[in-house]
């Protein structure tokens, strides 16, 4: 395997380097906030000092969006010189965020052509507890060549690799699996409503849904959320916003049918703007609930 290294040590991305240095070895990681690569390093990794330091044949970012990828690459100490030091000429750069797959195309053309940059888009699906077990579900987008390269890599932190086309296909993907995990949080949130109105138990509700066709990952994984009303912590709502967002950006750009998608993007930016933003997605319960 060539150099490997992954930049972003948040809630998915030091599960998944943590699977990386257990799997295959040979990482470094790089976080812009020091002090969070302990758990990695204590299995082998090496922490970077800066990101020119982590310019290796392979790099994974697991950052918020391409704003924040585009940040680690220029400079005297980013990628870019960190490559050029190291006389790195096709280095292959992996945007696992999720990002718009409009913008992600563009972004791609132009590293290639303007640094001799590779770039595969594979947006995770599964949240931290698949990151975690390393079962996640990459969708993924890039040449096939760069992909094959990279199969060692994905296997270490996912079972379900789909390689959809080019460039920016892991991210439409991505859009489309936001779409469906933001309607069934809605669907589910508006059922429990209803279910509160005429005083079913909700812990019986759940097990009912999750034995028939309305059951879901959505279901099991949220299950314990809902009963407890706790969501602190997990997938933002204020990244769901975002991820609906792009979604909404690509059905525009080919004239796709795109109700459904704009009524859960108005439902999550009122729970957004009500001050639930940092809360699990799953607490948009709480925006139908209040009917605000």
């Amino acid at each position: 395997m060539t150099a490997l290294s992954l930049l972003g040590l948040g809630p998915m991305g030091a599960p998944v380097a943590t699977n990386l240095a257990r799997r295959l070895g040979g990482l470094t990681v790089w976080n812009r906030t020091p002090g969070k690569a302990g758990a990695v390093t204590a299995l082998g990794a090496r922490e970077a000092a800066t990101l020119a330091d982590a310019a290796a044949d392979v790099v994974l970012t697991v950052l918020p969006d391409l704003p924040q990828v585009e940040t680690v690459l220029h400079g005297p100490d980013g990628l870019l010189a960190g490559w050029r030091r190291r006389g790195v000429r096709t280095p292959t750069l992996v945007v696992h965020g999720t990002v718009s797959p409009v913008a992600v195309r563009g972004f791609a053309a132009r590293l290639r052509r303007e640094h001799g940059v590779r770039v595969v888009d594979a947006p995770m699906s599964g949240g931290v507890p698949h990151a975690e077990r390393g079962t996640l579900s990459l969708m993924v987008g890039g040449d096939p060549a760069d992909v094959e390269v990279l199969a060692p890599v994905f296997a270490a932190i996912a079972t379900t690799i789909v390689h959809l086309g080019p460039v920016g296909a892991g991210q439409l993907a991505k859009a489309c699996n936001q779409v469906v995990v933001a309607g069934t949080i809605a669907a589910l949130s508006e059922a429990l409503c209803l279910a509160e109105g005429y005083g079913l138990p909700r812990a019986d509700l759940l097990s009912a849904l999750a034995g028939g066709l309305a059951g879901s990952a959505v279901l099991d994984q949220k299950r314990d959320r809902w009963l407890r009303e706790d969501f602190t912590g997990g997938g933002s709502a204020r990244n769901q916003l975002e991820d609906l967002a792009f979604a909404r950006e690509a059905e525009e750009a080919v004239d796709a049918p795109s109700a459904l998608t704009a009524l859960l993007h108005d439902q999550f930016r009122r729970m957004v703007t009500g001050g639930d933003g940092e809360l699990d997605h799953s607490g948009l319960l709480r925006t139908v609930r209040a009917g605000s």
